[in-house]
């Protein structure tokens, strides 16, 4: 928390003064969550590969400005983002088709509270990236009305919630 408000009060400053206002920058608080396995760290990417879809702010992944996503797709030889891998010690040990199919796959849910989605006549972003389709990856999109302070599986959990006295 100490170190996320050292990053958001300079920005916070930054952008009142320029737009002639006053408050927060982001909209609510900062809020942190244990990623405790792959799964957790590949779900949390796609949730944030996939905001500017649901802000409705882009159509597609590889459109959408600022992501990870863009920088793996239009810069993938001069990114300096952690690389996917089928060995866990060399980057994120997933393919990297796979990836994109999942975030294909979960953008299109259409989801109440947010404004965008992938359209479903948009063809798979393999096809659009001319890429050979891989099998796409089983995927369950969990909708809790709180936000979880960890996220793995359940042996994981366990553990996390002893070491942090719950």
């Amino acid at each position: 928390s100490w170190f996320m408000r050292c990053i958001n009060e300079p920005i916070a400053r930054m952008a009142n003064a320029e737009d002639n206002c006053s408050g927060r920058f982001w909209e609510g608080r900062f809020t942190s969550q244990a990623l405790l396995d792959v799964r957790a760290v590949l779900a949390c990417m796609t949730y944030v590969d996939l905001n500017p879809i649901r802000a409705a702010i882009a159509r597609t992944p590889e459109q959408s400005a600022y992501t990870s996503i863009r920088e793996r797709v239009v810069d993938a030889h001069d990114s300096k983002l952690l690389r996917f891998s089928d060995q866990a010690e060399d980057g994120i040990p997933f393919k990297f088709k796979d990836y994109l199919e999942l975030v294909d796959w979960a953008g299109r849910a259409i989801k109440i509270d947010k404004r965008g989605y992938i359209p479903s006549g948009m063809p798979p972003i393999l096809t659009r990236l001319g890429m050979q389709p891989s099998p796409v990856i089983a995927y369950l999109v969990k909708q809790e009305k709180h936000t979880p302070v960890a996220l793995g599986p359940v042996s994981m959990l366990r553990a996390f919630a002893r070491s942090v006295g719950r």
